[in-house]
Protein backbone atom coordinates (compact mmCIF):
# COMPACT_ATOMS: atom_id res chain seq x y z
CA UNK A 1 0.00 0.00 0.00
CA UNK A 2 1.02 3.84 -0.62
CA UNK A 3 1.89 5.03 2.39
CA UNK A 4 0.17 8.44 1.47
CA UNK A 5 -3.30 6.89 1.51
CA UNK A 6 -3.70 5.04 5.15
CA UNK A 7 -6.43 2.69 6.16
CA UNK A 8 -6.26 2.20 9.67
CA UNK A 9 -8.34 1.51 12.44
CA UNK A 10 -8.22 4.85 15.09
CA UNK A 11 -8.99 4.85 19.48
CA UNK A 12 -8.52 7.56 20.98
CA UNK A 13 -7.83 7.71 25.10
CA UNK A 14 -7.84 10.39 27.59
CA UNK A 15 -5.38 9.51 30.12
CA UNK A 16 -3.34 10.90 33.04
CA UNK A 17 0.27 11.28 33.47
CA UNK A 18 0.39 8.67 36.29
CA UNK A 19 -1.76 5.93 33.58
CA UNK A 20 0.82 6.48 30.81
CA UNK A 21 3.89 5.39 33.62
CA UNK A 22 2.25 2.31 33.78
CA UNK A 23 1.77 1.96 30.11
CA UNK A 24 4.83 2.83 28.88
CA UNK A 25 6.68 -0.16 30.96
CA UNK A 26 5.00 -2.75 29.10
CA UNK A 27 4.31 -1.03 26.03
CA UNK A 28 8.30 -0.70 25.95
CA UNK A 29 9.09 -4.33 26.10
CA UNK A 30 6.45 -4.95 23.28
CA UNK A 31 6.89 -1.83 21.07
CA UNK A 32 10.31 0.45 19.79
CA UNK A 33 10.70 4.07 19.22
CA UNK A 34 9.41 5.20 16.13
CA UNK A 35 11.35 6.62 13.56
CA UNK A 36 10.56 10.22 14.92
CA UNK A 37 10.14 9.82 18.66
CA UNK A 38 9.73 12.80 19.79
CA UNK A 39 8.17 15.84 17.92
CA UNK A 40 6.10 19.19 17.51
CA UNK A 41 3.23 18.69 15.40
CA UNK A 42 1.55 21.67 14.59
CA UNK A 43 -2.31 20.89 12.37
CA UNK A 44 -3.51 23.55 10.49
CA UNK A 45 -7.16 23.20 9.94
CA UNK A 46 -9.21 24.34 6.48
CA UNK A 47 -12.97 25.23 7.28
CA UNK A 48 -15.69 27.31 5.87
CA UNK A 49 -16.49 30.42 7.74
CA UNK A 50 -19.03 28.86 9.84
CA UNK A 51 -17.14 26.21 10.64
CA UNK A 52 -19.13 23.66 8.53
CA UNK A 53 -16.71 20.80 8.37
CA UNK A 54 -16.04 20.46 12.13
CA UNK A 55 -19.61 21.13 12.91
CA UNK A 56 -20.65 18.05 10.95
CA UNK A 57 -18.03 16.09 12.24
CA UNK A 58 -18.97 16.47 16.56
CA UNK A 59 -22.38 15.40 15.15
CA UNK A 60 -20.52 11.91 14.36
CA UNK A 61 -22.30 11.43 11.30
CA UNK A 62 -21.91 7.91 9.86
CA UNK A 63 -19.44 9.55 7.00
CA UNK A 64 -17.02 12.88 7.73
CA UNK A 65 -14.10 14.58 6.38
CA UNK A 66 -11.57 16.97 7.08
CA UNK A 67 -9.02 18.97 5.41
CA UNK A 68 -5.59 20.15 7.49
CA UNK A 69 -2.05 20.67 6.64
CA UNK A 70 0.50 19.06 8.69
CA UNK A 71 3.64 19.74 9.33
CA UNK A 72 6.73 19.18 12.26
CA UNK A 73 8.97 21.93 14.08
CA UNK A 74 12.25 21.73 12.08
CA UNK A 75 11.01 19.83 9.23
CA UNK A 76 10.56 21.81 5.54
CA UNK A 77 7.88 19.88 4.19
CA UNK A 78 3.63 20.43 4.69
CA UNK A 79 2.03 17.40 4.34
CA UNK A 80 -1.72 18.50 3.14
CA UNK A 81 -4.26 15.77 4.44
CA UNK A 82 -7.75 14.65 3.62
CA UNK A 83 -9.01 12.65 6.62
CA UNK A 84 -12.15 10.42 6.43
CA UNK A 85 -14.12 8.18 8.88
CA UNK A 86 -16.53 5.81 8.91
CA UNK A 87 -18.91 5.43 12.11
CA UNK A 88 -19.50 1.80 12.69
CA UNK A 89 -20.78 -0.12 15.44
CA UNK A 90 -17.68 -1.20 16.66
CA UNK A 91 -14.84 0.17 14.99
CA UNK A 92 -14.16 3.26 13.49
CA UNK A 93 -11.98 2.60 9.97
CA UNK A 94 -9.78 6.06 9.26
CA UNK A 95 -8.87 6.83 5.84
CA UNK A 96 -6.21 9.20 4.89
CA UNK A 97 -4.99 10.64 1.85
CA UNK A 98 -1.87 12.97 1.68
CA UNK A 99 0.23 15.14 -0.58
CA UNK A 100 3.57 16.22 0.41
CA UNK A 101 4.41 20.20 -0.47
CA UNK A 102 7.98 22.65 1.23
CA UNK A 103 7.05 25.24 3.16
CA UNK A 104 7.03 28.07 0.62
CA UNK A 105 5.12 26.01 -1.58
CA UNK A 106 2.64 26.04 0.98
CA UNK A 107 2.60 30.03 1.73
CA UNK A 108 1.84 30.25 -2.23
CA UNK A 109 -0.82 28.34 -1.74
CA UNK A 110 -2.44 30.01 1.15
CA UNK A 111 -1.86 33.50 -1.23
CA UNK A 112 -3.86 31.65 -3.88
CA UNK A 113 -0.79 32.07 -5.97
CA UNK A 114 -0.78 28.48 -7.16
CA UNK A 115 -2.86 25.57 -6.62
CA UNK A 116 -2.05 22.50 -5.04
CA UNK A 117 -2.03 20.25 -8.07
CA UNK A 118 0.43 23.29 -9.43
CA UNK A 119 2.88 22.93 -6.35
CA UNK A 120 2.47 18.94 -5.99
CA UNK A 121 3.86 19.03 -9.58
CA UNK A 122 7.39 20.71 -8.27
CA UNK A 123 8.08 17.58 -6.20
CA UNK A 124 6.10 14.71 -7.24
CA UNK A 125 7.85 11.21 -5.13
CA UNK A 126 4.59 8.56 -6.41
CA UNK A 127 1.62 8.50 -9.51
CA UNK A 128 -0.96 9.09 -6.47
CA UNK A 129 0.50 12.82 -5.43
CA UNK A 130 -1.15 14.64 -9.06
CA UNK A 131 -4.69 12.87 -8.26
CA UNK A 132 -4.76 13.44 -4.31
CA UNK A 133 -3.36 17.14 -5.15
CA UNK A 134 -6.35 17.37 -7.15
CA UNK A 135 -8.59 16.04 -4.71
CA UNK A 136 -7.48 18.68 -2.01
CA UNK A 137 -8.00 21.38 -4.44
CA UNK A 138 -11.75 20.49 -5.24
CA UNK A 139 -11.84 20.07 -1.50
CA UNK A 140 -10.99 23.92 -1.27
CA UNK A 141 -13.15 25.24 -4.43
CA UNK A 142 -16.41 23.42 -2.98
CA UNK A 143 -16.39 24.32 0.06
CA UNK A 144 -14.49 27.52 0.03
CA UNK A 145 -11.93 26.43 2.62
CA UNK A 146 -9.46 28.48 4.11
CA UNK A 147 -7.13 27.82 7.63
CA UNK A 148 -9.48 28.47 10.23
CA UNK A 149 -8.01 26.68 13.55
CA UNK A 150 -4.18 25.92 14.14
CA UNK A 151 -3.68 23.06 16.84
CA UNK A 152 -0.26 22.21 17.57
CA UNK A 153 1.03 19.71 20.44
CA UNK A 154 4.11 17.15 20.93
CA UNK A 155 3.92 14.13 20.33
CA UNK A 156 5.79 10.03 21.35
CA UNK A 157 5.54 7.62 18.98
CA UNK A 158 5.80 3.75 19.51
CA UNK A 159 5.41 1.37 16.77
CA UNK A 160 5.39 -2.50 16.89
CA UNK A 161 3.93 -5.70 14.58
CA UNK A 162 1.16 -4.96 12.31
CA UNK A 163 1.92 -1.91 11.84
CA UNK A 164 0.39 -1.14 15.29
CA UNK A 165 1.42 2.30 16.31
CA UNK A 166 0.71 4.64 19.97
CA UNK A 167 1.38 8.10 20.30
CA UNK A 168 1.05 10.51 23.32
CA UNK A 169 -0.18 13.96 22.72
CA UNK A 170 0.45 16.80 25.30
CA UNK A 171 0.73 20.12 25.46
CA UNK A 172 -2.19 20.76 23.90
CA UNK A 173 -2.25 24.62 22.50
CA UNK A 174 -4.60 26.65 19.96
CA UNK A 175 -5.21 29.58 18.06
CA UNK A 176 -7.30 30.57 15.45
CA UNK A 177 -5.68 33.77 14.24
CA UNK A 178 -2.03 34.59 13.09
CA UNK A 179 -2.24 31.04 11.59
CA UNK A 180 1.21 30.86 10.09
CA UNK A 181 2.66 27.16 10.82
CA UNK A 182 5.86 28.92 12.32
CA UNK A 183 6.02 29.40 16.03
CA UNK A 184 3.78 32.18 17.25
CA UNK A 185 3.55 34.20 20.48
CA UNK A 186 -0.43 33.69 21.53
CA UNK A 187 -0.50 30.02 21.80
CA UNK A 188 -3.66 29.66 24.16
CA UNK A 189 -3.06 26.58 26.63
CA UNK A 190 -5.91 23.67 26.76
CA UNK A 191 -5.47 21.81 29.24
CA UNK A 192 -4.98 24.17 32.00
CA UNK A 193 -4.04 23.48 35.52
CA UNK A 194 -4.70 19.83 34.24
CA UNK A 195 -2.31 16.76 33.71
CA UNK A 196 -4.43 15.02 30.51
CA UNK A 197 -2.43 12.97 27.95
CA UNK A 198 -4.18 11.99 24.74
CA UNK A 199 -3.29 8.66 23.95
CA UNK A 200 -3.98 7.31 20.01
CA UNK A 201 -4.27 3.61 19.21
CA UNK A 202 -3.13 3.16 15.19
CA UNK A 203 -3.60 -0.75 14.26
CA UNK A 204 -4.44 -2.35 11.29
CA UNK A 205 -6.40 -5.32 12.96
CA UNK A 206 -7.07 -6.34 16.24
CA UNK A 207 -5.02 -4.70 18.87
CA UNK A 208 -2.79 -7.96 20.69
CA UNK A 209 -4.00 -9.55 23.78
CA UNK A 210 -0.82 -7.86 25.95
CA UNK A 211 -2.33 -4.43 24.56
CA UNK A 212 -5.80 -5.22 25.77
CA UNK A 213 -4.59 -6.15 29.10
CA UNK A 214 -2.80 -3.20 29.82
CA UNK A 215 -5.82 -0.80 28.84
CA UNK A 216 -7.84 -2.60 31.41
CA UNK A 217 -5.53 -3.26 34.30
CA UNK A 218 -5.51 0.51 34.35
CA UNK A 219 -8.77 1.63 33.52
CA UNK A 220 -8.25 3.01 30.23
CA UNK A 221 -11.31 3.20 28.30
CA UNK A 222 -11.39 4.95 24.76
CA UNK A 223 -13.65 8.16 24.28
CA UNK A 224 -14.37 10.37 21.46
CA UNK A 225 -11.85 13.46 21.60
CA UNK A 226 -11.61 15.26 18.62
CA UNK A 227 -8.79 17.80 19.56
CA UNK A 228 -9.89 20.18 16.65
CA UNK A 229 -13.51 19.93 17.72
CA UNK A 230 -12.87 19.89 21.17
CA UNK A 231 -10.80 23.40 20.42
CA UNK A 232 -13.89 24.75 18.20
CA UNK A 233 -15.88 24.43 20.86
CA UNK A 234 -13.33 26.22 23.26
CA UNK A 235 -12.99 29.00 20.96
CA UNK A 236 -17.05 29.38 20.68
CA UNK A 237 -17.53 29.62 24.48
CA UNK A 238 -14.23 32.06 24.39
CA UNK A 239 -15.96 34.63 21.67
CA UNK A 240 -19.39 34.41 23.54
CA UNK A 241 -18.48 35.13 26.82
CA UNK A 242 -16.32 38.22 25.39
CA UNK A 243 -19.38 39.07 24.20
CA UNK A 244 -21.58 38.85 27.67
CA UNK A 245 -18.79 40.72 29.34
CA UNK A 246 -18.59 43.96 26.54
CA UNK A 247 -22.14 43.93 26.36
CA UNK A 248 -22.02 44.37 30.47
CA UNK A 249 -19.54 47.18 29.96
CA UNK A 250 -21.21 49.01 27.70
CA UNK A 251 -24.50 48.73 30.51
CA UNK A 252 -22.24 49.83 33.30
Amino acid sequence: MDNKVLDRIEKKYLITKSQKRNLLKIIRRNMKRDSYFKSEVINLYFDTDNYDLIIQSIDQPIFKEKLRARSYSGYDRVFLEIKTKLRGKEINPGFKRRVMIKHQDFEELIAKKHTVLTLAARSIETKNDLQIAKEVDYLIAKFHLKPKILVIYNRESYQGENKLRITFDENLKYRDDNLSLFKGKDDKIYFKGKQNIIMEIKAHGVLPLWLVKILSENKVYPEQFSKVGRIFERIILEKNTARIHHRKEKHV
